[in-house]
């Protein structure tokens, strides 16, 4: 049991001065202590966070729960919402059995409210705004991720981009792409790779297979304009509240190598984009990466460098990210230890397996008087173990803590209305409708049909051998004239970060 004087210690930790986020109310030898409240100070939501815990835990609440303030507090919000059920963030909540009991309990003056909401679907797969990027934006680190290439074919890759990058060729969807792979691999491409490396036919065969397969099981859409605009993630309401986006993933849930991937390329794309602040009042973006074990899951080590250094980076340009997972084993050692704000909500402990699981759970937090192995199996849905970054910087104390409720909706919202919502928004007439505008497969295939034009007056043709597969898919040697006059403007504009995604031409 725990002394009064440790309660007060607990509670002392947490009696911030500044703005702040209320979590809950401290838990003492099981009872609740409505008078020593469990906060997150603004100003340290940029230093980052983990959300873990087993399935049924109420990980999705607490998303909810501190989305919701938040917005009230003018930060925009991204939340990505794997299983569908986070879109009642848009409307009040309803005043159950439970709902007074659980805010008397933790001191809170519950108010069901709603939060201003952008529903986005990747892809447009699901109920939202479409949302997609191109292959050159992308680029051929998380590109290489997502069709599992190996590191030698993921160089490759790297090399394909390369050259459409300096000959000005943009590659806007997955067919621009397949056309420059097949014409470097072509008699008149291969001379093109020459002082810069080659590209054997076995690999480009992999790599052209693999995207047949991809576009094969209905992934093309992902990939083309309107490219999504992350700026858009930042904006705030009229009210001043900041916008919730929420990026429904339920329709791809069984694509998680996809949707993880495509969440690494928004941070990616907002690290690239955005100026540096340094430390500010409140962030500018707070970003939830659910599922985060997915990301990491089969990563190289150049890959998981990537993100270390982008997680280390991004705090100075005002965006928090907050991993949501099980354990924190989930998370590598080098991007845990950035992590200073946690919500460790309950572990089971059925196996051999879960028990390791738990001890290295432990270990992850400050000294405490609390048996935290015990707690962590024993916490309630709604209830979870806290450290967070004080003013200073430095951890508060360990605290057992019953969560608030959120005072939006904690169920989904009907579909109908989902995509009335979606209809109304302003974004919607941006991204609804794809288009395929000329890029280097439109312009190949021109090229192509130009070219029995260009002979010379009064002279057949010589009669031109069967084409190959290569020749049918580029147009042959036309491709090569083609790309030494579309001249190299765009291939000096196009820089690439820590992922190889393009800085985006504003």
């Amino acid at each position: 049991m725990m002394s009064a004087g440790e309660v007060a210690a607990i509670a002392a930790g947490y009696a911030f001065t500044g703005p702040a986020l209320d979590l809950g109310a401290l838990l003492w030898d099981g009872r609740c202590r409505p008078d020593a409240q469990v906060r997150i100070p603004l100003a340290v939501l940029n230093r980052h966070g983990l959300v873990a815990g087993a399935t049924g835990t109420g990980k999705t609440k607490t998303l909810q729960l501190i989305a919701e303030q938040l917005s009230a507090q003018g930060v925009p919000v991204f939340l990505a919402d794997v299983k569908g059920d986070l879109s009642g963030i848009a409307r009040p909540g309803r005043r159950d059995e439970r709902v007074p009991g659980r805010a008397g309990e933790v001191g809170q003056e519950w108010t069901a409210t709603g939060f201003p909401a952008e529903f986005l679907a990747l892809g447009g797969l699901g109920h939202g705004v479409p949302v997609r990027a191109t292959i050159t934006s992308f680029g051929p680190v998380l590109l290489a991720k997502v069709l599992g290439l190996n590191p030698t074919q993921e160089q490759c890759l790297g090399l394909i981009f390369h050259y459409a990058d300096t000959k000005g060729l943009e590659l806007i969807d997955l067919k621009d792409l397949r056309a420059v792979v097949a014409f470097l691999t072509s008699d008149e491409g291969r001379p093109e790779l020459k002082g810069i490396g080659g590209l054997s036919t076995a690999t480009a065969g992999v790599i052209l297979r693999s995207l047949t397969a991809f576009e094969a099981q209905g992934m093309a859409d992902f990939f083309g304009e309107p490219e999504f605009d992350t700026a858009d993630l930042l904006r705030t309401a009229a009210d001043g509240r900041g916008v919730v986006s929420v990026l429904e993933l339920a329709a791809v849930q069984d694509k998680p190598l996809l949707f993880s991937t495509f969440l690494m390329w928004l941070l990616a794309d907002l690290f690239h984009d955005l100026p540096e602040i340094g430390d500010a009042d409140k962030p500018k973006l707070v970003f939830f990466f659910d599922e985060a074990h997915l990301l990491f899951n089969g990563a190289s080590k150049a890959f998981l460098e990537a993100i270390t250094q982008t997680v280390r980076l991004i705090r100075s340009k005002g965006v928090g990210v907050f991993f949501v997972t099980q354990t924190p084993k989930d998370v590598p050692s080098d991007v845990l230890a950035q992590l200073g704000n946690r919500v460790q909500h309950a572990l089971r402990a059925f196996t051999p397996e879960d028990q390791k699981a738990l001890r290295a759970t432990v270990q992850t937090f400050p000294k405490s008087s609390y048996d935290l192995e015990e707690l962590l199996t024993g916490l309630g849905t709604g209830e979870a173990v806290v450290t967070v970054l004080s003013e200073r910087g430095a951890p508060t104390p360990v605290a057992a803590t019953r969560l608030r409720a959120p005072e939006s909706l904690m169920a989904p919202v009907d579909a109908a209305e989902l995509d009335e919502a979606v209809r109304a928004s302003a974004l919607y007439g941006r991204y609804a409708q794809a288009v395929d505008r000329e890029s280097a497969y439109e312009k190949l295939q021109r090229a192509r049909e130009s070219a029995p034009a260009a002979a010379p007056a009064g002279r057949e043709p010589a009669r031109a051998a069967e084409p190959s597969l290569v020749e049918q898919v580029v147009g042959s040697g036309m491709f090569r004239s083609l790309a030494r006059s579309v001249g190299t403007q765009l291939g000096r504009e196009i820089t690439r970060s820590l992922f190889g995604t393009a800085r985006r031409r504003r």
